[in-house]
């Protein structure tokens, strides 16, 4: 992993047109976004669903590479016709669509020459320039170029690569979090939650979420920030908030 930098950011570029029609159900998205906090300090801020559409998919990759350090990639690199997220960034960025040497080699050795069909050839081609991303599931890489990460859609084949991004990623700050459970409705503690959210703006982020839970109406109040310490400061005053209004903590 390269040199820590404070705040880095990433967005979810999801390709598939049977994740838009409900057929699938996007698994990819949690996960990613929880590896990238977790492991490497980045933040996932965007995340889009898009069809397989050359133009489309062009469109969003210019838009979202320009605004995130980072864009995740899922789906539309395989052998079918359809699979066309490879083709699309080549595009995109005006480089040559061409057979990876190493990529082919992999895949070539994985499937043997007789079973190397066109459509698994297909697997091995991306823009000209892309460092491979390698895959200990099914040998296909996923592939980097410039600040685009192209990953698989299959949830198990995609785990089992993203360590392999590691390498590639700049690592920011962990962004911590803590969760109050509260036996209340969102409206009782809404005018003083967001006295406190102005209170620390430019360091915690809090967001209330309602739930159901032992027959009785809740919200979770959920802060997160880099610092430790100003989420203990943002803590104390949500504990005077529960106080105040004599509101019952939920304990898990």
């Amino acid at each position: 992993m390269k040199k820590k930098n404070k705040k880095v950011n990433a967005a979810i570029l999801v390709i598939g047109n049977e994740i838009l029609s409900g057929r699938t159900q996007d698994k990819n998205v949690s996960f990613i976004s929880s590896w990238l906090n977790s492991k490497c300090g980045i933040s996932v801020n965007e995340v889009r669903i898009i069809p397989d559409l050359e133009r489309v998919i062009v469109r969003n990759i210019l838009e979202l590479s320009k605004n995130f350090n980072y864009v995740f990639t899922t789906g539309g690199i395989g052998p079918t016709h359809d699979d066309i997220t490879a083709k699309s960034i080549s595009r995109a960025f005006k480089v040559k669509y061409e057979y990876h040497k190493e990529a082919f080699k992999i895949l070539e050795n994985y499937y043997g020459k007789s079973k190397f069909n066109d459509g698994r050839k297909k697997m091995a081609k991306m823009p000209r320039g892309a460092n491979l991303i390698y895959n200990p599931s099914s040998a296909a890489p996923g592939f980097i170029v410039k600040n685009i990460i192209s990953l698989p859609g299959v949830p198990s084949i995609l785990n089992s690569m993203i360590e392999n991004c590691k390498r590639y990623l700049i690592k920011g700050s962990k962004v911590h979090s803590k969760t109050l459970n509260l036996f209340t409705v969102e409206s009782n503690i809404s005018k003083k939650l967001g006295l406190i959210q102005k209170k620390y703006k430019k360091f915690v982020d809090i967001g209330s979420y309602p739930f159901f839970r032992l027959g009785k109406i809740g919200v979770s109040i959920v802060s997160r920030s880099t610092s430790k310490i100003k989420l203990q400061s943002v803590n104390k005053d949500l504990i005077k908030l529960v106080r105040l209004k004599k509101i019952e903590i939920l304990k898990i």
